[in-house]
């Protein structure tokens, strides 16, 4: 899961990234521009911060994707980048080809 470190020093879970193989998180709450999210993956820690605003239960790229690259979420294919996607970018049909 990756969590967010929210004002105050509290820690809240705000994406889900369940595969080695994923390049996109699931996110479970809405991200701005800017913030800087952390997540922890099978024992280390990495960190992001967000480039554009990612709606409640949108996909956050965990990674620079390039043109014409998978993407994967939960382990499976999900489609193609349709132009390169920087890490902590929004992932959805502006840049994600889903016709497989």
């Amino acid at each position: 899961m990756i969590n967010i470190l929210a004002k105050g020093g509290i820690i809240m879970y705000a994406c889900v990234k369940l595969n080695e193989k994923d390049t996109v998180a699931t996110v479970t709450k809405e991200l701005a521009k800017g913030d800087v999210i952390k997540y922890k993956f099978k024992g280390d820690i990495f960190s992001l911060t967000t480039i554009t605003g990612v709606p409640v239960y949108h996909k956050i790229a965990l990674n620079n994707i390039e043109k014409g690259s998978p993407v994967f979420k939960y382990g499976q294919r999900i489609g193609y980048a349709l132009r390169d996607i920087k890490m902590g970018e929004h992932v959805h049909t502006q840049n994600l080809d889903s016709k497989m």
